[in-house]
């Protein structure tokens, strides 16, 4: 009897039991392991040096977090079985399984595909070798199973992917402002019509997830400091993928040549780049980039050495689209510093980074009241719910130029 629950002791919410069986078993795989080797907030850490923490931390705290919704809704007589219980813990766990070295930070650059793409190929695989025991939970995942409050909890408004994550991501960078009451919200879910509803005592805790969720996405998933660096890793890749097309050799991890090897589009073999992505994890970049400080190209070198040494360039945000004429001049100045050797395209880059932290386009939540009537929360909350996409500006560019 000692042996039917394996116990984890984690950091936010203490022990978190896993019960032996398929969710252990796949805790276990190769797959899942490696993101151990996954940070959560990719190259955050440049800012918050706390932020080291793993996605498989993640994972194992959305299963925490799962479990404890599945027990409150079974609790209010929501009918779940034990079958879709596991499926929607199997779920939540392989969530995001699909990422690839520094999470976010090279989405669509190694391969292009989304994470959930990935992360679906992986729990078709999965399945496979589990001889089918996955389907309910890709079922779930894909939302095309009937109880649709099982897919919400996976991934909707109110999924316990952002619960944790949110709650996670503060305590480790040590921004206090996206702690929320995740323990109050998941108490306060109920089901109706089939759909996943907040009761009316909780409308003040999803205002405050909203809030919190607004302030971390500025303070830190779009920090200036880390998205200059994330720029500035993606840029080293495609340089140093444009190397190695060109035929130019250079030192790298063998899984991640591979890709290197190939335009990112290139996945005509589904199950070899499945087999190759399945081993790249941050170790494989920060050896990559540790090699190419070294390199005899002067961009990829230059790139490689500011990632290594924490060199980083300026971002500067602009409330309008960056002036031409700028952009222009810092290129000539970094053509007069160090001449052809430096490949602008990699070395200045305009963008934009957009937010919206309730999107009410796509599902709404809805408060449920004692009377039993359901409304949309920004019909019955006294706070604005900040619908409106924010988009800000940007241009990044090399420190030395002394701008």
């Amino acid at each position: 009897m000692n042996n039917r629950k394996k116990i984890f002791n984690d950091p936010v919410y203490g022990f978190v039991s896993v019960p032996r069986g398929i969710l252990l078993d796949l805790i276990d795989h190769p797959y899942f392991q490696r993101l151990r080797r996954i940070r959560q907030l990719g190259l955050s850490s440049y800012v918050y040096p706390g932020a080291l923490h793993t996605r498989f931390h993640h994972a194992l705290g959305a299963l925490h977090l799962m479990q404890e919704a599945i027990e409150t809704l079974r609790q209010k007589g929501v009918d779940i079985s034990s079958e879709e219980a596991e499926g929607a813990c199997a779920a939540i766990l392989l969530h995001d399984i699909g990422h690839g070295p520094f999470s976010h930070a090279l989405e669509h650059s190694l391969a292009k595909m989304h994470h959930e793409a990935l992360s679906q190929m992986f729990m078709e695989a999965l399945n496979q070798e589990f001889k089918g025991q996955l389907s309910l939970a890709i079922r779930i995942f894909q939302d095309d199973y009937p109880k649709k409050f099982l897919h919400q909890l996976v991934s909707g408004q109110l999924d316990m992917d952002r619960m944790d994550y949110l709650n996670r991501d503060s305590f480790f960078t040590g921004v206090s402002e996206g702690v929320i009451g995740y323990d109050r919200i998941i108490k306060m879910l109920a089901v109706h019509e089939g759909e996943l509803v907040v009761e009316e005592k909780g409308i003040y805790s999803i205002e405050k997830f909203l809030i919190a969720r607004r302030l971390m996405y500025w303070q830190v998933y779009l920090h200036k400091t880390g998205v200059a660096a994330e720029k500035m890793l993606i840029h080293a890749l495609r340089r140093a993928r444009e190397l190695s097309l060109s035929g130019i050799s250079l030192e790298v991890p063998r899984h991640l040549g591979w890709f290197l090897a190939r335009e990112a589009g290139d996945t005509a073999d589904p199950e070899e780049m499945l087999s190759h992505f399945s081993k790249l994890d941050d170790n494989d970049l920060t050896a990559a980039i540790k090699y190419w400080s070294e390199a005899e190209d002067f961009t990829l070198a230059l790139l490689s050495r500011g990632l290594l040494d924490r060199k980083l360039f300026r971002l500067e945000w602009h409330s309008e689209p960056v002036d031409g004429d700028y952009a222009q001049s810092i290129r000539e100045k970094i053509s007069q510093k160090w001449g052809n050797a430096a490949m602008l395209d990699h070395l200045v880059y305009i963008g934009s980074e957009s937010n919206r932290a309730y999107n009410d386009t796509r599902e709404q939540i809805k408060i449920l009241f004692k009377n039993g009537l359901v409304k949309p929360i920004d019909q019955c909350s006294d706070v604005p719910m900040y619908t409106q996409l924010v988009t800000k500006y940007f241009i990044c560019y090399p420190k030395e130029l002394g701008i």
